[in-house]
Parts: structure tokens; C-alpha cells; sequence
């Protein structure tokens, strides 16, 4: 069974690091494009970063300049370098992969908490 499975979440102080992976596993043909989301509780969620296959990205105002999304299509993972972290970035991160026009595969999401 194909699933996506993430990790790399966890409690930083603000100007502070972290990297999310992001990891399907199973039978897959092909991904197209893959990344995250975030969300806080009573708020909407917010597309942070995505990566299309051929490698272009795009991020939210609100990170840009200090995440970076990546993929080794080899192994089927997608990576969010974390830099300069805010109290703001505080959220559920949920990544995803689309693995075809229909069908868009999600992570079990991971808690990054800023925090000084």
C-alpha cells in the first residue's frame, strides 16, 4: 500500500533549524509535484512550499528566503530545510504528493513548535 510517511518535527527556539522529510513508500509509478502545508488550529490552512517533478519551486511570502523544498526522486522523499524559525511558523506541517491528476497522497503531519 503506498502512504506517505514524514518526520523531522519537533521543538526549536526561534533562530533556529529544522528539516522536515517527507517519504512515499510502496509501489509508485511516478510523483509530480510534492510539499506542505501548515496549519494552526482555528486558522486556515496555508500552502508553505511546493515542488514540481522537473525541480521548480514555490514558497509562501511568508517563508521565502528561509525554507528551502527539495526531492531526491531516486527515493521517492521531499525535504523542507527550516532556517531562521519564527514563533510564527508554529503549526501541524502536512506534506503531500500528487501521484497523479486525481489522487494526492498525505503525510500523518508532524508539530514544529518555535519557542523561546
Amino acid at each position: 500500500q503506498v502512504q506517505l510517511v514524514e518526520s523531522g518535527g519537533g521543538l526549536v527556539q526561534p533562530g533556529g533549524s529544522l528539516r522536515l522529510s517527507c517519504a512515499a513508500s510502496g509501489s509508485i509509478s511516478s510523483i509530480k509535484g510534492m510539499g506542505w502545508y501548515r496549519q494552526v488550529l482555528g486558522k486556515q490552512r496555508e500552502l508553505v512550499a511546493e515542488i514540481t517533478s522537473g525541480g521548480t519551486t514555490n514558497y509562501a511570502d511568508s517563508v521565502k528566503g528561509r525554507f528551502t523544498i527539495s526531492r531526491d526522486n531516486a527515493k521517492n522523499t521531499a525535504f523542507l530545510q527550516m532556517n531562521s524559525l519564527k514563533p510564527e511558523d508554529t503549526a501541524v506541517y502536512r506534506c503531500y504528493a500528487n501521484i497523479s491528476p486525481s489522487v494526492r497522497l498525505w503525510g500523518q503531519g508532524t508539530q514544529v513548535t518555535v519557542s523561546s
